[in-house]
């Protein structure tokens, strides 16, 4: 008896695009059905290199294919609004890279209108899917290092020749895509109760933030220092300190071990990762799951995390002074 693979429709060509049709293609059970680019030729290079079956050159060929179960859209950041919309007025589940839109009016109209018209939609950033990740919130909770006191994590990579992180109009900067990855961390480890954010920043020629400093006050005395440049290459660290000891996180991107030591600076327990194929492969599988259960979103990133991560990030570009042209109606 054949089973029917879960077909998934790529929106975008990019090297996000690739990492998504590699994933699928390691995956039993999923298929990467289609491919949609600005260009026939594009879709069609892309399509024969990862051995795809249907390749469009427009976006509104992708959405009408009744065969497509899930859209993965892997197209820049300003972008997404408006190809999420096109999405949900066809009624196609979406899978939408991070940053989810360029700002939280983008999202909560997106998101307002998919629950109207009952359509999935989830944010792929990818950490929150992760098993390592949830391992690392299941210690902290049970107390495995006391109370969390101090949370440190860094995620910077030279990227900045990179065209998606200085223009504007692509809704460039390293906040929407490396900071956000340690934001995302902290609020993995202490939840939603922030008293106060400093913060500062430098920025490109372009105005864009290229290198910042984020601290975030909790509840309960606890604090997340958080920093991520466009420049350097940093460790990736995570660390989570408490009163009985630490936990440190190797990449917080696309985490690879978790170790905890004790007050004496001893190893105590090491969690490494379980094989992946690239670590995409969670939230392709969450959602499915999801849609399985008649969920319009993940458990794993609810719509209203998403949407308070997005409210973050447009204070911090508030105070920063860092605005895209997608801004217009949202500040």
């Amino acid at each position: 008896m054949n089973v029917k693979n879960h077909t998934i429709g790529i929106l975008g060509s990019g090297w996000v695009a690739e990492k998504m049709a590699i994933t699928l293609a390691g995956m039993k059970g999923y298929e990467c059905l289609a491919i949609a680019s600005r260009t026939q030729a594009h879709a069609d290079d892309f399509a024969t290199k990862h051995g795809i079956a249907r390749s469009y050159g427009s976006y509104e060929e992708l959405v009408k294919d009744d065969d497509v179960e899930l859209v993965y859209i892997a197209t820049p950041h300003a972008l997404h609004y408006e190809h999420a919309r096109l999405c949900i007025e066809h009624n196609k589940p979406i899978l939408c890279e991070k940053a989810f839109t360029a700002n939280a009016y983008e999202a909560e109209v997106l998101l307002n209108l998919a629950e109207n018209r009952k359509v999935f939609i989830t944010e792929a950033i990818w950490t929150r899917y992760m098993p390592l990740s949830l391992k690392i919130i299941e210690l902290v909770r049970q107390g495995v290092i006391g109370h969390p006191y101090i949370l440190t994590a860094n995620l910077c990579y030279p990227v900045s020749e990179k065209e998606r992180m200085q223009r504007p109009e692509l809704a460039g900067g390293t906040l929407l895509d490396l900071g956000v990855y340690a934001l995302n961390f902290a609020a993995m480890i202490y939840g939603d109760e922030i008293e106060r954010i400093v913060s500062a920043c430098t920025k490109t020629d372009t105005g864009m933030d290229d290198q910042e400093s984020i601290t975030q006050f909790f509840s309960n005395r606890r604090m997340a220092v958080l920093n991520s440049s466009m420049y350097p290459r940093s460790d990736r660290k995570g660390i989570i300190s408490g009163d009985k000891g630490y936990i440190i996180v190797e990449n917080i991107n696309n985490p690879e071990v978790a170790r905890v030591y004790d007050l004496d600076y001893r190893l105590t327990a090491e969690y490494p990762a379980p094989p992946q194929i690239t670590g995409y492969e969670y939230q392709v599988i969450a959602c499915f799951e999801a849609m399985k259960q008649g969920l319009l979103e993940s458990p794993y990133m609810p719509h209203r995390e998403t949407l308070r991560i997005m409210r973050i990030m447009d204070e911090l570009r508030r105070e920063w002074g860092v605005t895209f042209p997608n801004d217009k109606l949202a500040f």
